[in-house]
Parts: structure tokens; sequence; C-alpha cells
């Protein structure tokens, strides 16, 4: 038993070296926000056409790839909508709009909310959400706050086992909205 104590102690710093990912700072190209990311997060736009008028969802991803990883997919972003329509500074419509909005995501993925909760980040209202679905075997986590005239989001996607994971939550922890 001792022998064993030895070499966990004697090795464990070596194993634990070889199996973490180097994170960096990633700042989206518009200066919004910045997070911190296992890995080089790439830009997707996506125009969609709704009833007040083209929006444009900047979307930044990376996807880990292998077997065992925590989280499979890194996504943070945002989308403007014209002037009026989010009122970020009145609790009410903010409470619906974020209401809104997880409900929508969970439909479109025939999805459940587990949870959500009222969060802030530098005195932007928030919400903290998480919704199963692929029958249970995927989690989405969500962290989403009004800026303005802005929603943006930063979320995980992951097999249920990780959605809790630490590579999950330190990513949905270093947001800093600049």
């Amino acid at each position: 038993m001792d022998f064993m104590k030895f070499f966990l102690f004697l090795f464990f710093p070596v194993f634990s070296f070889f199996s973490q990912t180097e994170w960096q700072e990633y700042k989206d190209p518009d200066g919004r926000f910045k997070v911190l990311v296992p890995g080089q997060m790439t830009e997707k736009v996506d125009s969609v056409e709704t009833e007040i008028g083209l929006l444009a969802y900047h979307n930044f991803i990376f996807q880990e790839e292998g077997e065992g990883t925590d989280s499979l997919i890194y996504m943070a972003g945002y989308v403007d909508y014209p002037e009026g329509i989010i009122f970020a500074d009145s609790v009410g419509l903010a409470a619906e709009f974020f209401q809104n909005t997880m409900e929508a995501a969970a439909g479109s993925m025939d999805g459940e909310i587990m949870y959500d909760a009222d969060i802030q980040l530098d005195g932007h209202a928030g919400k903290l959400w998480r919704i199963n679905f692929m029958d249970g075997q995927a989690v989405i986590k969500t962290k989403a706050f009004l800026v303005k005239n802005s929603y943006c989001f930063i979320q995980t996607i992951s097999f249920k086992p990780w959605g809790a994971s630490s590579s999950s939550e330190r990513f949905l922890g270093s947001l800093k909205l600049l």
C-alpha cells in the first residue's frame, strides 16, 4: 500500500501534465466579449429573416475531437436587435425575453428545461439554464445576457455524463463582457 501511495505521489503530476489541455483567451473580432477556451474558435454568422427584420447571429464555436472529451462543443455569440425591441433595463421584459428564448431552444431540439436561474454579469440581466435533449443523452448549458440592444450568450453542449464537467464550468465562468 505504501508503494502505491509513493507511485501516485511521484507520477501523478506527470499524468496530470499530459492530460491537461492548454486553454487560451479568445476575444471576438467586434470586441464584445472574451472567454477562455481549450482550442481555436471559428466564427459563423447566420442571417435569419424574422418578423422584425433580418438578424445576424454571430456564433463562435470550438468543437472538441475524440472520445472522453468533457464538452463536445463550446459556443459563444450575440445578436443585435433593432433599437426598441429589447429593453435590457426592464426586469419584466427581460424575464419574458429569457423565458421565451429558453422555451424556443428546448422546443427546437425536442428537449426539456431541467432548471433555470436569474443571474447577472457586470450589472447586466441574465439567465442560466440547462436543457436535456436527445432523449436525455445530451445536455446544453447556457448563460445569456441582455446588453443594451444585444442578446449575448455562452454555452456548452455535451453528453449527459459530462454535463457539469469542470471544463464546461470553466468555459461558462470565463465570460467577460467588454
